[in-house]
């Protein structure tokens, strides 16, 4: 499959080939419960699964865990297992997590200060849409 410039040629990837390590990363970025919990614990204070799951409003325990390790066997958390009873875990960015969710924070930022021109271009696609599947009346 032809992508354009392969990078493979010069000691890179392609992105675009299903089998590019870096897809799955993307793939893993890209997940709406890994921005956020990237974004949850950017300002490098530890937090309780407990309280990244009230954080989150509507994650399920089993998706923030599965979620949760998944960052931390990418190398983005540290998850510490403290030998108290109960348990208690802590969950926090690596550096490598650290910088991520930065740049995650700032698709955040642009989300907010863009999101009244979004819902006005969902308006007006959703209008147009509307008008172009009603039947012409004669």
């Amino acid at each position: 499959m032809d992508t354009g410039f392969d990078l493979r040629k010069h000691g890179g990837v392609d992105v675009f080939l299903r089998d590019c390590p870096t897809r799955a990363v993307l793939e893993l970025i890209a997940s709406k419960w890994t921005m956020l919990v990237l974004v949850a614990l950017e300002d490098g204070r530890p937090m309780r699964f407990a309280e990244l799951r009230r954080r989150l409003d509507g994650v399920t325990p089993k998706v923030l865990t599965q979620t949760l390790r998944a960052l931390e066997r990418e190398g983005l958390l540290t998850r510490t297992l403290y030998p108290t009873v109960p348990p208690r875990v802590e969950y926090r960015l690596t550096d490598l997590g650290r910088e991520l969710g930065g740049l995650i924070q700032t698709l955040t930022d642009w989300s907010q200060a863009n999101i009244t021109a979004i819902r006005a271009a969902r308006r007006e696609f959703d209008d147009r849409a509307a008008q172009e599947t009603e039947p012409v009346r004669r």
